[in-house]
């Protein structure tokens, strides 16, 4: 196969700074990997600077030390707009790449080190196929379940505001959203709502949605992305390219974050209903 072009794009406020060099130290390991096995080429690493103010420096250093283990690659620290927002900042990053793929990377992601060339390879070998989401694990090795079904008011509620130890009362409706029925060992093709925090993308169906919906602050801007691309493309869940996420819940982030995931949960039912699209 042909190398591809790759860009990657991370969105930042006020990151975990020890997180964050795991996850750039993960995708410069995925780099090398994937230049050493001929699949990709030329690759530029966007790190998106949502603030606070002063942390530019802070993120070339880090992004300079990990590209260290892949030499090459073209580091860029997108800053000045201030907190746009996490859609609004990836599609910052997305207007000024021209590359073949873009990769949009949490900065609480720590990808495999064959994730990118397993990604590429998949996507060579299905042309069809627009955008990838992978197989995650949390750092306590559990499974995560990226690929959601259609969401309902009450398991988003459960989900984020019922304790855990209360949710086995709700063990059939949140199993259901989570899919967790399909063999998550196979590739599922197609899928329409995924998790962006590890999202592969074709240039070509991102420019096609237009990127991100600037609307959405903070919140659903994943789910209401991949839905429109499966409108245009496949997106499919691919189990050989595999990540660990650090993620966390809106819950436990406090009233401002509650807000937004009202506000954002409001915007994708009035978009996109309450039941899914037959």
């Amino acid at each position: 196969m042909e190398a591809a072009s790759l860009s990657i794009s991370i969105v930042t406020y006020a990151p975990d700074e020890r997180l964050l060099a795991r996850t750039l130290a993960g995708a410069a390991d995925a780099i090398a990997l994937a230049r050493e096995r001929g699949s990709l080429g030329a690759t530029r690493l966007q790190i998106v600077d949502n603030g606070p103010a002063g942390l530019a420096p802070m993120l070339r250093t880090l992004g300079d030390a990990a590209l260290a283990r892949a030499h090459g690659v073209t580091l860029e620290v997108v800053t000045g707009q201030g907190n746009v927002g996490f859609g609004q900042g990836h599609n910052l990053a997305i207007a000024r790449s021209t590359d073949d793929f873009h990769l949009i990377l949490n900065p609480d992601v720590e990808m495999e080190r064959d994730a990118i060339d397993a990604a590429l390879r998949y996507l060579h070998q299905h042309p069809e196929v627009g955008a990838v989401t992978p197989s995650a694990r949390g750092p306590d090795g559990r499974r995560e379940y990226l690929v959601k079904a259609h969401p309902s008011p009450g398991v988003l509620f459960v989900r984020g505001f019922v304790p855990r130890f209360l949710r086995g009362l709700f063990r059939k409706p949140l199993d259901a959203y989570e899919l967790r029925h399909l063999d998550w060992e196979k590739v599922q093709s197609p899928v329409r709502i995924a998790s962006g925090c590890f999202l592969f993308c074709r240039a070509t169906a991102l420019d096609a949605v237009r990127g991100f919906d600037p609307a959405y602050f903070l919140y659903f801007e994943d789910f209401d992305l991949t839905l429109r691309l499966s409108k245009v493309t496949t997106v499919a869940y691919c189990p050989q390219v595999r990540i660990v996420h650090h993620g966390g819940k809106a819950a436990s982030k406090g009233l401002r974050h509650i807000a937004w995931f009202v506000k954002s949960a409001r915007r994708f039912f009035a978009a996109h209903g309450r039941v899914a699209a037959r």
